[in-house]
């Protein structure tokens, strides 16, 4: 049996790579699109959370509602000379830190949560006072959120220095000295230290970008280029 000419010289190793870079492109397409269905519920949960009445902290931990994105409030004794930790941070381009500090709760399953009290600009040198003996009550008004996973390029937190690179909430509760914390990190809106300006109160980025259906079109474009390219390669092995 004669194969034929054309068939004969269809390339077989350039056809197999083109059809797995080209099934990458495409799940990296799809990727993408999940990703925009994901950032689109996100940002109508953000505008959402402009006019949510803030619910009683320990109402919604004790929920078994996912409690990520949820304004609550609760008062924490002390918090505003509260020891801290300096979380690295970026913030409408300017590099920082976040302070942390721990609220102990009276009731519920858990013994505290970790208040993210505010961004500070590495141009400000000064810090809050720490006074633990100073109990006085601290109302916050802020939003939960669950600590996003450290990716291969974040840092090692350095607990010795004090200088932290991802939410690592068991150790920093460690850190702090309290114990059973929440899995999520209270984002402080209202301020501890009102006195002190340079402490920002910022629970979520001022904006959150959102190209990923542009993505999603450039993985298929080239996925298409692609096939052109293979395509042009057998028309040209065909006609030769």
């Amino acid at each position: 049996m004669t194969t034929e000419p054309s068939l004969r010289r269809v390339p077989v190793g350039l056809t197999i790579a083109t059809l797995m870079a080209m099934a990458i492109l495409i799940w990296l397409g799809v990727w993408q699109l999940q990703r925009l269905a994901w950032k689109e519920a996100l940002l109508a949960h953000v505008v959402a959370l402009k006019t949510a009445v803030a619910q009683p902290l320990d109402t919604v931990l004790a929920s078994k509602a996912d409690p990520d994105l949820v304004r609550v409030k609760v008062t924490c004794d002390g918090l505003g000379s509260a020891p801290y930790l300096e979380l690295y941070s970026i913030r409408e381009g300017g590099a920082g830190v976040r302070l942390v500090s721990a609220c102990r709760l009276p009731s519920g399953a858990f013994g505290s949560i970790l208040v993210d009290r505010g961004f500070v600009s590495d141009q400000i040198s000064a810090r809050p006072t720490i006074d633990p003996s100073d109990q006085h009550p601290v109302e916050v008004v802020g939003v939960l959120r669950a600590p996003d996973r450290p990716t291969f390029v974040t840092p090692k937190n350095n607990l010795a220095g004090n200088h932290w690179y991802s939410r690592d909430l068991a150790a920093m509760a460690r850190a702090l000295d309290v114990t059973a914390p929440a899995p999520v990190t209270l984002m402080a809106e209202t301020s501890t230290n009102p006195e002190w300006r340079a402490l920002n109160p910022a629970p979520l980025p001022t904006e959150i970008a959102n190209r990923h259906f542009e993505y999603a079109l450039t993985w298929f474009g080239l996925a298409a280029a692609l096939a052109c390219v293979y395509a042009a390669t057998l028309w040209k092995r065909w006609k030769g």
